[in-house]
């Protein structure tokens, strides 16, 4: 229901609509058109949604002001009569039960069994053959059997999501007038008279705050950012691919999900969706499922390698002994004595991309990278030598709050001399030491950044909560329920750009 900040806040309850309100004849997409990431919203999750926010968006409708009612009544014994009711408010509101249908032509939703409490103030005046007469007071009116029926339609409209008003309404059943003070036929002329205009004005004010909180909604589903910033190197691209796809109980939607560069940096545009085979979950059922294609990985490892984020020179590790000439004396004899007790550090850049292989339970990958033994002489730097390394690492995904973490470890590695200015390095004498590199150095670096993740496509305010997650055919599956974590106002969260709330979680 499109309603005003004064009625049933859309940062509530429309958003409620927004995840309920798709069409069920989806069109048939090509695999190219799919998603890299699809986030699936259970029956479950539809329910634990519905009742969150169907109650924060009832404690925020009330107050509503209704337009004054002025009617000429003609009453038995009395005659005519001149009756305003004025400061007519809604204070308070209670729903009764609801449920989703899907049809062809969108989602209805009914929220039915609503009641409301009402006060207002009356006037009323008449002539006599004598003097005139008037009277003044106050009554509450308490408004039950209020139903409130939309159908709805959500659909992809250039990456974002587009919220559509097919038919809408609101009805009131009965009402109940209680005054305080007036006379006796007053109260049985006002009910007669004022029953329906009463009944007609909560209608007509609902439903036009219906249309406007629409119109509100799907103007906020416009502006949400198609990106979400991960740091000053990439974003993660989260613009719809599809119009989301609905059934009885679930909800599909489908985003793009690759990783894009930041600044100048080239992004990644030769992914292609390849056909998996579906996995799911083996525990209890749970609200959300959010699946991840391996080319989501691969496409963040293509960025960074590009933005040259992969390189760096280490001038600090644990085992001291390998960054002085005086450790590399058994291993490297002619650098000590070329260079004896000098300062060495290690470059290292990785010289490809890294590709990701998920398969089952775990994640696989290679890393090609160069190592140049650098020494600084007498304040000059000093190329000695470039050792090729060729490390192969399987690693784990992991959940921290909202974020998708990971980490791996070395299961081997091979190792060559690419170029030497010192002379033929005896490899095997290396290999003790590019070990200790790998093990203190480079994958502890590598899963330091990795334990960072990025955030996964859950709304500010809550958190995923009894997460299970599968590895299997080059996909990562998530199955997460939700909780409410109350650190948000919804209102104020989708007054502000949705993706730094995201990210200050």
């Amino acid at each position: 229901m499109g309603l005003s900040p004064k009625l049933m806040a859309p940062s509530a309850f429309l958003i409620v609509l927004a995840l309920l309100s798709v069409p069920t004849n989806a069109r048939n997409n090509s695999i190219e058109d799919d998603g890299f990431i699809s986030v699936f919203i259970s029956s479950k999750g539809l329910g634990f949604v519905k009742d969150l926010l169907l109650h924060k968006a009832v404690s925020s409708l009330t107050p509503i002001e209704l337009k004054p009612i002025e009617k000429i009544v003609k009453i038995p014994l009395v005659g005519q009569v001149d009756i305003l009711l004025s400061d007519i408010t809604i204070q308070s509101v209670g729903v009764g039960t609801s449920y989703v249908s899907s049809g062809d032509a969108g989602v209805v939703i009914v929220a039915s069994g609503g009641t409301a409490n009402m006060t207002m103030n009356w006037r009323y005046s008449y002539d006599t053959w004598l003097f005139p007469i008037s009277d003044k007071g106050a009554a509450t009116v308490l408004v039950e059997g209020m139903a409130m029926e939309l159908t709805l339609a959500l659909k992809d409209q250039n990456g974002t999501l587009s919220l559509s008003l097919i038919d809408w309404g609101c009805f009131v059943k009965d009402i109940f007038v209680k005054l305080d003070g007036g006379a006796t036929w007053f109260y049985q002329g006002l009910v007669d008279a004022f029953k329906e205009q009463i009944a007609t004005a909560v209608e007509e004010s609902v439903s036009k705050r219906i249309r406007e909180g629409i119109i509100k909604l799907d103007s906020l589903l416009q502006s949400v950012p198609k990106e979400i910033p991960i740091d000053h190197v990439a974003a993660l691209n989260v613009t719809f691919v599809k119009d989301p796809v609905s059934s009885n109980s679930s909800i599909d939607f489908e985003i793009n999900g690759l990783f894009t560069a930041k600044k100048n940096v080239p992004a990644p545009n030769n992914y292609h969706k390849e056909h998996r085979v579906p996995i799911s979950c083996t525990g209890p059922p749970k609200m959300i499922e959010i699946s991840l294609d391996e080319n989501v990985f691969n496409s963040a490892t293509s960025v960074y390698f590009k933005a040259h984020f992969m390189n760096w020179v280490v001038d600090k590790m644990p085992d001291k002994s390998l960054l002085n000439t005086d450790g590399w004396k058994y291993i490297v004899p002619q650098l000590y004595s070329q260079y004896p007790n000098d300062v060495v550090n290690l470059n290292i850049s990785v010289s490809s991309q890294p590709v990701l292989k998920i398969a089952d339970d775990k994640v696989d990958t290679t890393i090609y990278s160069d190592m140049i033994i650098d020494v600084l002489d007498s304040g000059e730097v000093i190329q000695v030598a470039c050792i090729s390394l060729v490390i192969n690492a399987t690693g784990s995904v992991h959940i921290s709050k909202n974020n998708l973490t990971g980490s791996f470890g070395l299961t081997g590695f091979t190792m060559s001399l690419k170029w030497s200015n010192i002379g033929d390095l005896e490899m095997h004498q290396v290999q003790a030491a590019m070990s200790t590199v790998i093990d203190t150095v480079i994958l502890p670096y590598l899963n330091l950044h990795l334990e960072k993740g990025f955030p996964l496509p859950v709304l500010p305010g809550f958190t995923l909560e009894n997460t299970e997650i599968v590895c299997k055919s080059s996909q990562v599956m998530v199955c997460s329920d939700v909780v409410h974590t109350g650190e948000y106002d919804l209102y104020k969260l989708l007054s502000l750009p949705l993706w730094v709330n995201m990210l200050s979680i």
